[in-house]
């Protein structure tokens, strides 16, 4: 061996050390982001009736928040993982920190419910997040041999900080709610997601983006109308009752409109969205599970927060829990969500993967019915949501790489991307949904307001909270026949790596 060879594998041989030190960094400031992301989906979930209260609406109208910021957060995946291709990750991972931030300093200062819903629908930006910050992992893994299990490995700590953050974010609100008063309360959050921003800014290098052309912005345009639309339409039922005919033209025409935003996409060289992708027959079945998903498992948060804490002498229904116990709650399901994605890979050997992802949407939908007849006791309610979160966690896991595994090796992120933004758009429509079944006979707030009635008057009818959970249930069972449906070949092991 000449002294050339063995400098040039002295060479190769530091490039992995160097990769895997900064790293190591990146990804210790990377969890620190996913830690405030965690704060922001637990952190309100204990304290929705408190909200309520604070702005003087009744429970059923916080559902609007929930529709709002997922309508957001469906938008700001295409836009914001085609810009990050464009002018790169960290660029844009600040861009939508920022708009989190701005959306979190909102919520403390917001003086009406409408200046809250801005502010909670601002909060959506932060979705991104993940998908931006494995991008990051990955693009500085370039040039080592082994940059695809490291890439999991960076994002499986990123989703472990994700879950434990999120019941440190419960546990705290459901114990300062009571304490301090809810400006306090509410600031909290925006002060993490402003730490965040500047780690981010004075921690994460940038490197330029490496696609080419530009953005396709009359798609975007096409996409956005659509969903505006059908949100529209749903807002105007809920405030005129379901025989208003323009509320349903209004949803008509949203839906409508796919069509030509589809016709359009499906003619451009570089889309916004790959129609083609989608409506492959190994594909949909997953997109479809993933729409169907987010019925329960980002929908069905609210109503479950609202009807735990109702005081069943009051109402003759609720849990008559306190912030704190909903916390609890919420730590159960988290740690079944975690119990069911790691424990994936074992039960895909056992059951193969097509018949494990079908039994966690039946667990998914057993729990969601077991509340129908069992909503009385706590420990109900502690199974209920255990069994549901055994395969809300399973599904969480195995989603995304499912459909990666279904797509071509180019189009892997895209496909990766669209399980979140159909799952967002799938919990935007079931909130606007849930909202309407838990209105208070039909009532505005206005006419609340204009009528004197007190705000424990205007709370919703069990009907509604039952229909809430048989809707859940519902799209659960249905996301198990898209993926029995799905042609075989679908699934590949691939699509259980966690």
């Amino acid at each position: 061996m000449t002294l050339e060879s063995r400098t040039g594998d002295a060479e190769r041989g530091e490039r992995p050390r160097r990769i895997v030190q900064g790293i190591g960094a990146v990804v210790g400031l990377l969890v620190l982001v996913e830690v405030a992301s965690g704060v922001l989906q637990g952190y309100y979930t204990p304290i929705y009736p408190q909200i309520a209260d604070h702005l003087s609406i009744p429970e059923g109208d916080v559902n609007w928040f929930e529709a709002a910021q997922l309508v957001v957060s469906a938008l700001c995946v295409p836009l914001l993982a085609r810009l990050a291709d464009l002018i790169g990750h960290q660029r844009v991972l600040l861009l939508s920190t920022a708009v989190t931030a701005l959306g979190s300093w909102v919520l403390v200062v917001a003086p009406s419910f409408t200046t809250f819903l801005v502010g909670w629908a601002l909060q959506g930006a932060y979705v991104v997040w993940l998908p931006l910050e494995v991008a990051i992992i990955h693009r500085r893994l370039r040039g080592d041999s082994d940059r695809d299990r490291r890439t999991r490995r960076g994002a499986a700590i990123l989703v472990g900080a994700l879950e434990l953050s999120v019941i440190v974010g419960a546990l705290t609100s459901g114990q300062l709610v009571d304490r301090v008063g809810m400006g306090v309360v509410l600031a909290l959050p925006a002060i993490v997601v402003t730490a965040v921003f500047l780690v981010i800014l004075l921690g994460i290098e940038n490197t330029p983006g490496e696609a080419t052309g530009g953005f396709v912005w009359t798609g975007f345009a096409l996409i956005t109308g659509s969903l505006g639309l059908v949100m529209a339409g749903l807002v105007a039922v809920r405030l005129e009752g379901p025989g208003f005919v323009l509320a349903w033209t209004l949803v008509a025409a949203g839906l409508a409109s796919l069509l030509p935003f589809a016709r359009y996409e499906l003619g451009r060289r570089e889309p916004l969205v790959d129609i083609r992708l989608l409506r492959d027959p190994r594909q949909w079945p997953i997109q479809v599970t993933a729409f169907l998903f987010g019925v329960p498992v980002l929908g069905g948060q609210i109503p479950l927060s609202t009807y735990a804490q109702a005081d069943p002498v009051e109402r003759g229904y609720g849990l008559g829990a306190d912030a704190a116990f909903v916390s609890t709650l919420i730590g159960v399901y988290v740690v079944t969500l975690a119990i069911g994605a790691f424990t994936l890979p074992l039960t895909s050997r056992l059951l193969g993967v097509r018949r494990a992802l079908v039994v966690s949407c039946l667990l998914v939908a057993l729990g969601y019915l077991l509340w129908i007849p069992f909503h009385d006791q706590t420990w109900q309610g502690l199974v209920n949501m255990a069994v549901a979160g055994l395969g809300s966690g399973a599904l969480v896991a195995a989603l995304p790489s499912a459909a990666a595994a279904a797509a071509p090796e180019d189009r892997t992120g895209f496909a990766t991307g669209m399980t979140n933004a159909t799952k967002t758009v799938g919990g935007a429509i079931a909130s606007s949904i849930f909202a309407i079944a838990l209105a208070v006979d039909g009532l505005a707030v206005d006419g609340l307001a204009a009528d004197g009635l007190e705000l424990e008057q205007a709370s919703a009818p069990l009907s509604g909270y039952l229909t809430v959970w048989a809707v859940c249930a519902g799209a659960a069972l249905l996301a198990a026949v898209a993926l029995s449906v799905a042609p075989k070949g679908s699934f590949s092991e691939r699509a259980v790596e966690v």
